[in-house]
Parts: structure tokens; sequence; C-alpha cells
């Protein structure tokens, strides 16, 4: 079955992991402050590792400090996380529609959606398109919100020259194999703003206040530290950082096999009868982490079963949050984003990664002319 995505590792990768093993250092050393630095130089702003994009999810909500009677407003076309890491902390979520052509957050519909209890705007980066985030900036900073973004497909993107980093008050990434680049299991919340990744690092370190200027009781002893508010362990160890770091090292290289491979498919599928191709705006420069066509005249799980059958690994990226019975016995009710939920019906990711080669995607691009064509 070829992949619809794989991570790309390396002798470089191996080397880091393995010198790692033999360190002193397994879980919180010097790689992971390395791994921040790493990170901060791509994002453009300092972050914080945590154990994968749903934790950094989470872990930026808290440090917005969302909470029971709070209202949350996030897109619908997104992995659960977006809105879980919000509902799990007891706020409300709000569902605004998509655009049509890159099915990232609509700032129109969030215009509609917010409210005076709205305390934080969730965007996502989808397939590694940046939001618009200087649209959704206007609103947040209105309403008074924290505007966050999930760019856990974008690490690497930037819009007008701007890394993804540097777009949202907290920018939260995943490193998940299919990712941009991989620790395993990984993530990270970056901010432009001192107090919000400070109380981001707490939480993710369990609440933990050792520095002497925060103590309530400062006279202890070197051993001391305090809880001041309930956080979580999602701390990433050593060993993951160190293939973290040399994975970055290598992300230029990603990005442009990425972006070859983007720029074929738009070439051989464009004269494809039947297909919608993902568009690029202008000013961004996206670091694509999935390719997503649609599939038009309802002809998406036909399509999908015949090439799962043929061994190539399609997917489908994103079931609408809200469809969920999590969400459905909250009361939420499909229809409500039609946008989305139209591009649901046709969406279909193509295998996107580093190492897909030239015959590989011929191979996924001729299934397609067989099934469409027919």
């Amino acid at each position: 079955m070829l992949p619809y995505g794989r991570q790309s590792i390396d002798d470089s990768d191996i080397e880091a992991v393995v010198a790692a093993l033999g360190s002193d250092w397994l879980t919180t050393g010097p790689r992971v402050a390395q791994f921040e630095k790493d990170i901060e130089a791509v994002a453009g702003a300092p972050a914080v590792t945590v154990t994968n994009g749903t934790t950094a999810l989470n872990t930026a909500y808290a440090a917005a400090g969302i909470g029971p009677g709070d209202e949350v407003v996030v897109t619908p076309m997104t992995f659960v996380a977006t809105a879980s890491g919000a509902a799990t902390l007891g706020a409300t979520v709000v569902f605004a529609d998509v655009e049509d052509d890159t099915a990232n957050l609509d700032p129109a519909a969030v215009e509609a959606a917010v409210t005076s209890r709205t305390r934080a705007i969730g965007a996502v980066d989808y397939a590694g398109h940046p939001a618009d985030y200087d649209a959704l900036r206007k609103i947040s900073d209105r309403v008074g919100a924290v505007l966050i973004g999930d760019a856990a497909h974008a690490i690497g993107s930037t819009d007008q020259g701007r890394p993804v980093g540097t777009l949202a008050d907290l920018t939260t990434f995943s490193f998940f194999p299919t990712k941009n680049l991989t620790t395993a299991e990984g993530g990270a919340v970056a901010s432009t703003r001192p107090d919000l990744l400070d109380r981001a690092r707490t939480y993710s370190r369990i609440g933990m206040v050792r520095e002497p200027g925060k103590l309530r009781r400062p006279d202890e002893g070197g051993w001391f530290y305090e809880v001041h508010e309930f956080g979580n362990n999602y701390r990433l160890p050593d060993l993951l950082c160190a293939l973290g770091s040399s994975q970055l090292s290598r992300l230029a290289e990603f990005k442009a096999a990425r972006q070859r491979l983007t720029a074929r498919y738009d070439e051989l599928l464009a004269d494809v009868p039947g297909l919608r191709l993902p568009i690029q705006r202008d000013g961004v420069d996206p670091m694509r982490h999935l390719y997503p066509v649609r599939v038009l005249d309802g002809r998406r799980r036909e399509v999908y079963d015949r090439l799962r059958a043929a061994g190539i690994g399609v997917q489908v990226n994103y079931i609408p949050v809200y469809w969920h019975p999590v969400f459905e016995d909250l009361g939420y009710r499909r229809g409500m984003c039609p946008v989305a939920e139209a591009f649901y019906a046709e969406e279909l990711s193509l295998p996107l990664f580093v190492d897909l080669t030239d015959a590989d995607q011929d191979r996924v691009v001729e299934g397609l002319r067989q099934i469409l064509g027919s």
C-alpha cells in the first residue's frame, strides 16, 4: 500500500538519537532546550515543546486562560483536537464555517459567531496554507480574544514573508510521522507574547514553579517548588528532541521536495475531468502537508474505494468535527457549516511525502485518470 504520508529518516537522524541514548539525559535535558531554539529559528517565535499536537492545543488553550463559561470559535475542518483541546477545559466550542477555496476558517463566519463570551479564536492552516490571520486578528482584538493558530500542517510555511509562528498570539505544531518533520510523537507551542509562553511552559510542566521571584515561600531551600495552578505533564524527552533537531536541519530540503511534488501534481492533474485542485493565494509560501483535491459529481467514495483497492493510500481530511458523537450528544447538528460539509463531501488527500517517487506519483495520477476518465 502506497501511504498518503510517511516520515523521512536518514542516517543523521539515527545518529542523533543514538547519541542521545548514550548521554546522561533521556528526559528533560540539553536537547530539549536546543530543539526549542531550533523551532524558534523556523517558527519566528520562542517555543516550548510538548508530547504531541493534541497536548500542544490543550496547552495553548490553557495558556490563554480558557475555562468554563468561555466560548472558543474554531473551524470544523480539522482533526478533533482543535476543538476538544478547549472543550476538555470546560469551554463551549462554537464552530464557524470555512472558506470554499482554502478550507481555512472564514473571517466573515467568525465575525458572525463571536459574542461577549468569546475568549479565543482557533484557526487551522489547512494542508499547510496559512489562514487569513490579518483578518482574524482584527476580530480577536475587537472582542478581546486570544488568537490561536493550529499550524500542525504548516511549520515552514510563510505569509507575506512572515513565518507561521508569528501570525497568531499562540501557535501550535505537531511532529507526528506524517507531518512536515517528525519526533515520532511530539509537538510545540510558540508565542510572540512572553506572558502566554510562560503560562504554556508552566502548564505543560505540571504547573511547577521554581523561580524564587514567583514562589510564595522562597526561603525553603534549593529543592523547593510550588504548584499555583493545575497543569499536565506534557514534557517531550531529550531522546525525541534529538530527532527533532536533526529533522529541522533538513526542513528546507523537505519543503523543496513537497513543493516540487505539489507542482508536479498541479501539472499532471490539470486536465483530469471531475477534479478541483488546491489553490495558493498571493504572498503565501506554503509547506504543503497535504495535497487535497476535490472529487466532483458525487464520486469521492467511488474514487476512494477504487484507489485503496489498487494499493494507493488516499485519505479524507477531515470529518467535520461536530459530526462526531461526542459533539452530537452535546446538541451540535449537521448543517451548521455548509461550506465545510460540502468540502468534506468532495475532499480526497493524495499521497504526498518527501520520499514519494515520480513513479509512485505517476501511479496515483494514472489511477485517477482511469477512474474519472471512464
